[in-house]
């Protein structure tokens, strides 16, 4: 009667064995790549005023978005809201700036415009369309009130990101 009792305490406890692991792993490349295919200039129409609109004596900085498969990604431009490199500035810039579809690979994506979100400084658009799509990104900086920006070098970012959705 006693060994009836062992018997099943003993099937009770774990085995004690080996245990393997199987590691799976995979790389995903994304279906939409960012070229930057222009960058752009400051024209300095005022003494108070830096802008990137060819009327301004500036130049657009174009960012080309290349998307293979359509619906699966958004397109996020953020304009600048301040310099990375600018002279010492003791008052404050303001900054407006847009942007807008500039040449397509497909008629139906000046559509883009239309449908854009817009929030702070930054555009987002929905890429519904396989293809190519360049974005036109105008930038202004007004300095103080009646201010001269001081003479150097100023430099800004345009952020560009393709977001899976």
């Amino acid at each position: 009667m006693v060994k009836y009792p062992l018997i099943l305490t003993a099937l009770c406890i774990p085995f004690a064995g080996n245990a393997e692991e199987a590691l799976i792993e995979g790389n995903v490349q994304s279906k939409c790549i960012i070229n930057t295919d222009i960058n752009g200039v400051y024209g300095n129409p005022a003494p108070d005023k830096l802008s990137t609109k060819s009327v301004d004596g500036g130049v657009e900085p174009t960012i080309r978005f290349d998307v293979a498969i359509a619906n699966y990604y958004m397109a996020r431009v953020i304009t600048p809201s301040s310099f990375s490199t600018s002279p010492s500035l003791t008052d404050v810039v303001n900054w407006t700036g847009t942007t807008t579809v500039g040449e397509v690979s497909d008629a139906g994506m000046s559509a883009y415009d239309a449908a854009k979100v817009t929030y702070d400084t930054t555009s987002e658009f929905d890429l519904t369309i396989a293809g190519s799509t360049w974005f036109k990104v105008d930038s202004v900086a007004t300095y103080g009130f009646g201010r001269a920006f001081p003479g150097g070098t100023y430099r800004a970012v345009v952020q560009a990101e393709c977001i899976a959705q």
